[in-house]
């Protein structure tokens, strides 16, 4: 990771969301929702986020990236984890505290052999790396 980037900025995180999602590009993930864990992590302007009252709306909230998420689960059919992935990167990046994200999202039953299939990304706003 950029040292800038610690340096300067708070990592919030969510491990293991676990939500049900239309994914998939097979005939048998076309009809059935399939479990997906989908984890984020979250860089925030350290300066920007210091509780100086130690209420909610000074900081960037864990609800709003459940809702990016759900919301986004939501709209219908994915045929690929990387557009979900990108998607849900997009929409945390449009959210003025946050300077950069990583999103993964994997698919825990997709083969017998292995524990997870899955995609990640990690993208910055322009100019803070």
């Amino acid at each position: 990771m950029n040292d800038t980037l610690l340096r300067h900025c708070r990592r919030l995180f969510l491990r293991g969301l676990t939500v049900q999602a239309h994914i998939g590009i097979h005939a048998h993930e076309l009809q059935a929702t399939q479990r997906i864990i989908i984890d984020v992590d979250l860089y925030v302007s350290l300066e920007g986020t210091r509780p100086h009252d130690d209420r909610i709306d000074e900081v960037v909230d864990y609800d709003f990236v459940r809702a990016v998420v759900h919301g986004r689960v939501a709209q219908g059919h994915i045929n690929l984890q990387e557009t979900l992935c990108d998607d849900i990167l997009t929409h945390l990046l449009a959210h003025t505290g946050v300077m950069a994200a990583r999103v993964s999202t994997r698919k825990p039953d997709v083969y017998p052999d292995c524990d997870a299939v899955g995609v990640e990304v990690f993208r910055a706003k322009p100019g803070v790396l």
